[in-house]
């Protein structure tokens, strides 16, 4: 589900065995970890100089700012006071980071399994305040690389090396490792625009409480004191969850074997209120009062499916059910204004639909050249994460989104 840059690791040794005859040569594309002590680290988790867009991931909107996650990177703070001039302002240097959000004065992040704290209260002069341990999975690589977990990786050198190979005659035995992981200012006055998190988040904040999943968990932390937060008890949740979604007093958990509903009227202790299933897929999901829209992909890790957007009614909270299937391309996130609903699909752009009937959705505009990932829509502004640029339109006319501005990404 996650869009996060390919990273390979190869190593290969040959037992030659019976005569030699022809030489060949075979290139591998090496990865190598870069390493700084936890101290240096958390010394230039602050407001740096702005940075170019590489890889943008997940954003969060709060008050007049955007803030997009650089994926493993950190975080760019953008004043988005006009969508249609959005302006960078700094960089937080944040290794490992993939999530993020905000409230009050405070940031939140992820550095691989650590939650991060960080006073953004002004913006240019971030400051770290301290982390929370085991909050989030484990970075697991396949082929038994296992990271030094006394440094923090901040960085990976990619060298391509080739070697000769000889051919045998007879047979011959290959021992090798192939790691592959895919993934995918704040004014200190009350913010016009509440916190808004995209729909491919793993964690989220309601009221005093984040709420992060953990692949088969849901964690509870207090932040009744912002600045001090607090793990609660760890609750198994389901199977391979992805994502997170809050709407008034319950949680809607994207996984990659359906839909998990969650109450948190004791915001302590979630209880499950509901179950609906679905073929394994990737699995960002959002919802209003009646109803859930599921988007599921297929040709990832999260299993053989088809490509769709599911509605599902949660009018039953204890009983969801399937309304109707929409056939997509590849989707990935999605957002919802009212009667609006917009569609990440991927390779096939961005999609707009009118949802005023949920089992007939009718599509009102296109926007096709862009490879999208997720969207938050406020306000009659629609910000959309693509993998050339973070864009931003106006869909005043519930008929046409009209392009306000767009940040590139520079490879």
């Amino acid at each position: 589900m996650k869009k996060i840059p390919l990273v390979v690791f190869c190593f290969s040794v040959f037992i030659l065995q019976s005569c030699l005859k022809d030489k060949l040569t075979h290139t591998y594309t090496l990865f190598i970890p870069v390493y700084k002590s936890k101290d240096e680290v958390y010394a230039n988790i602050k407001s740096n100089p702005p940075r170019t867009i590489e890889s943008p991931g997940k954003i969060f909107l709060y008050g007049n700012y955007v803030f997009l996650n650089e994926t493993d990177k950190g975080v760019h703070i953008i004043d988005n006071s006009d969508p249609a001039k959005p302006v960078e302002k700094a960089f937080i240097d944040i290794p490992g980071n993939l999530d993020i959000a905000v409230k009050g004065n405070i940031l939140y992040a992820d550095m691989y399994k650590d939650l991060l704290v960080i006073d953004i209260s002004n913006p240019l002069q971030a400051k770290f305040l301290k982390y929370v341990p085991n909050i989030f999975p484990e970075r697991y690589y396949p082929g038994g690389f296992i990271a030094d977990n006394s440094r923090i990786i901040v960085d990976w050198i990619k060298k391509d090396t080739t070697v000769n190979l000889l051919q045998p005659s007879g047979n011959y035995i290959v021992y090798g490792a192939f790691l592959q992981s895919s993934v995918g200012a704040v004014p200190t006055a009350a913010p016009s625009i509440p916190g808004i998190s995209g729909s491919m988040a793993r964690f989220t904040i309601v009221n005093d409480h984040i709420y992060a999943v953990n692949n088969h968990s849901l964690e509870p932390v207090s932040i009744a004191n912002p600045s001090e937060p607090i793990a609660g008890t760890l609750i198994s949740a389901g199977f391979d969850i992805e994502t997170i979604y809050p709407f008034k007093n319950k949680l809607f958990l994207g996984s990659m074997e359906g839909l998990y509903i969650y109450d948190i009227s004791n915001p302590d202790n979630p209880v499950k209120e509901g179950t609906f299933t679905h073929a394994r897929a990737c699995d960002p999901v959002i919802a209003d009062n009646d109803y859930a829209y599921v988007t599921l992909r297929e040709g990832t890790s999260c299993g053989p499916t088809s490509n769709e957007l599911d509605v599902v009614s949660v009018q039953n909270l204890q009983l969801p059910s399937l309304i109707k299937t929409y056939a997509m391309t590849g989707p990935y996130g999605l957002a919802k204004d009212n009667n609006l609903l917009f569609v990440c699909d991927g390779k096939d752009g961005l999609k707009m639909y009118d949802a005023t009937n949920p089992p007939n959705i009718i599509l009102k505009k296109h926007v096709i050249g862009l490879e999208t990932y997720d969207a938050i829509a406020w306000n009659r502004n629609l910000i959309v994460v693509a993998k050339d640029g973070l864009y931003q339109f106006d869909y005043s006319d519930p008929n046409d989104l009209i392009q306000r501005s767009k940040l590139t990404v520079n490879r």
